[in-house]
């Protein structure tokens, strides 16, 4: 059986699926508008939401590949995406998500449906399936729990709820520094109750039925927060978020970063790889472009981080300039999110040939994910609490032309930092016999979970890989390995700082930490904070999506939902 093992000492670089123009300082021009630090979507929305207003924007990411989260590789003859696994609310040409990709992509990102359903959980021995649609979602969930209506109605209405609250959550993000006080009073008092109570306790107000609260909290690892510890704010904008189904970039993942660049190249920028930032640059409290790990300066008055917030002020800043933006006094509110094992595997055989479904599997040893969670991270010898399973060359309709007679599976487990936090300090392709060992022995037991659900995979595997949290901040520099960046706790929504605009005029920051993980969470922010920098008519489809005149006043409107 082939395998490599990222950070052992046989392990390979990956093959290539090399998206941007490799850096060199004499490629950079010296006019351009604007900076970004980090090409994942959120950064690359923001780049090409400035180039459609004829701003020259320069994206910069460390990695040999751009799309950060949303990038894929390829190896032996397989490929896999890294983060993206499956994405809502593409169906319709209506949302706010499909719209926006659209917006920045002019149209030529495709998407493929995962079918009817699109989850299934297994809680212990019992299956529980998702399917598409609001009345396909009740009834599926009806099926198993029969006299749940009332329970199930009242749910599907605070999930509608929670997602129209959250337009004008989002749109605070634009207010000026000196109206958030009054601002944040008058929020929380037009936003429901349960808003950002943990999701745990908004479903126990609805039912003492443990099993039907651990269905509908089933996607938990999308935000990695289990109910008692998540906001139920996330919990509502993933839960609406897949409501209608599942889509697939056609293409894979790299599609988005492949499709995107040329709208930014379109300004006259570019997006470089191999572009190691160490330094944003301030003056008189001004940004005024970075320096990069070979001592090259790029000026530009206008920079945007998409390096995180831990990152972007306790690495990317100097220590005066992140006290000036008074970070060290809301540092103790914000912690990353979990950490994860990555699993990717090749197999010869065609989807049907393998008979490989499109539907993500989520296997839990039970129902109590916080209660399974917390064992796990008490005893690491324990089963894994939460294994997820997904079939990308099922569900990419474009996988076997590309790759003809092979399909790929990944899985992701979850990882606490601390079991591989004494080889940090070693280095990626030379970490030891030990770290290799404990890699091998945690495949293998997601290889048997893997098998346990689909036995007829024994013995067909041709190629597998791990990754961890050490894989994960070597990548995409995350130094805990959160794959979430921080988490998604009532804290974390409660930080106002946590937006576009900072403090330093002329830097800003982007991407999952100033809205919500995922994609297009990640992606909206991008939005955003392109909006920050040139006001709210500069994205014209902020404006078509967020506002509609009508009745005398402007109502902010997030999405058409399909009905």
């Amino acid at each position: 059986m082939a395998e490599t093992r990222p950070g052992g000492s046989r392990a390979k670089k990956p093959s290539t699926i090399r998206i941007g123009k490799r850096y060199r300082p004499t490629r950079v021009d010296s006019d351009y508008d604007a900076i970004v630090v980090g090409s994942g979507i959120g950064g690359l929305a923001s780049a090409a939401c400035l180039s459609k207003q004829g701003k020259k924007v320069l994206v910069l990411e460390q990695h040999y590949t751009a799309g950060g989260f949303t990038h894929s590789y390829s190896r032996d003859g397989y490929e896999w995406d890294v983060g993206v696994h499956y994405i809502g609310d593409m169906g319709s040409p209506h949302t706010l998500g499909r719209k926006l990709f659209d917006y920045i992509t002019d149209g030529n990102l495709k998407w493929a449906s995962m079918g009817e359903t699109y989850d299934c959980f297994h809680l212990g021995d019992e299956v529980f399936e998702l399917k598409a649609g609001k009345d396909g979602f009740r009834e599926s969930i009806l099926a198993a729990f029969p006299g749940e209506e009332k329970t199930l109605d009242r749910y599907l209405k605070m999930l509608s709820r929670v997602n129209q609250a959250m337009q004008f959550y989002t749109l605070g993000k634009l207010l000026p520094r000196a109206s958030l006080p009054v601002a944040s009073r008058l929020l929380k008092m037009a936003l429901p109750s349960y808003f950002n109570k943990t999701t745990y306790e908004v479903l126990r107000s609805l039912t003492d039925n443990e099993k039907l609260i651990g269905v509908l909290t089933g996607q938990w690892g999308d935000c990695g927060m289990p109910p008692k510890k998540s906001s139920f704010l996330i919990h509502c904008l993933i839960a609406k978020h897949y409501l209608h189904g599942g889509y697939y970039p056609v293409g894979g993942a790299s599609q988005m970063a492949e499709t995107i660049i040329p709208v930014i190249q379109q300004g006259g920028g570019d997006v470089m790889t191999y572009a190691d930032v160490e330094r944003i640059l301030v003056e008189r409290k001004k940004a005024t472009g970075v320096q990069m790990k070979d001592g090259t300066v790029i000026k530009a008055p206008l920079v945007i981080s998409n390096a995180g917030v831990v990152n972007t002020f306790e690495h990317l800043l100097d220590e005066k300039t992140s006290d000036y933006c008074g970070y060290p006094k809301v540092r103790r509110n914000i912690r990353p999110s979990m950490a994860h094992l990555g699993m990717y595997i090749g197999l010869k055989g065609t989807t049907e040939s393998l008979d490989l479904p499109k539907t993500n599997q989520w296997i839990y040893l039970s129902e109590h994910h916080d209660a399974e969670i917390e064992a796990f991270t008490k005893d690491l010898n324990r089963p894994l609490p939460v294994v997820y399973i997904s079939f990308p060359s099922a569900k990419d309709p474009s996988y076997q032309a590309r790759y003809p007679g092979r399909s790929a599976i990944e899985i992701v487990a979850p990882a606490p930092y601390d079991q591989f936090e004494k080889w940090k300090d070693t280095t990626w392709g030379q970490r030891g016999e030990d770290y290799e060992a404990l890699k091998e022995e945690l495949s293998q037991q997601m290889l048997e979970v893997l098998y346990s659900k689909f036995p007829q995979l024994r013995g067909k595997i041709d190629y597998y890989e791990t990754s961890t949290p050490l894989s994960t901040d070597f990548y995409c520099r995350y130094s805990r390995g959160e794959i979430y960046g921080l988490d998604h706790d009532p804290l974390r929504f409660e930080q106002d700082w946590l937006r576009p605009a900072t403090r330093v005029k002329g830097l800003y920051l982007t991407g999952q930490d100033t809205l919500s993980c995922g994609v297009v969470g990640a992606m909206i922010a991008g939005m955003i904070t392109a909006v920050s920098i040139s006001g709210i008519h500069s994205v014209p489809l902020l404006k078509e999506m967020f506002i509609e005149k009508g009745k005398g006043e402007w109502v902010p409107l997030l999405s058409k939902a399909p009905a």
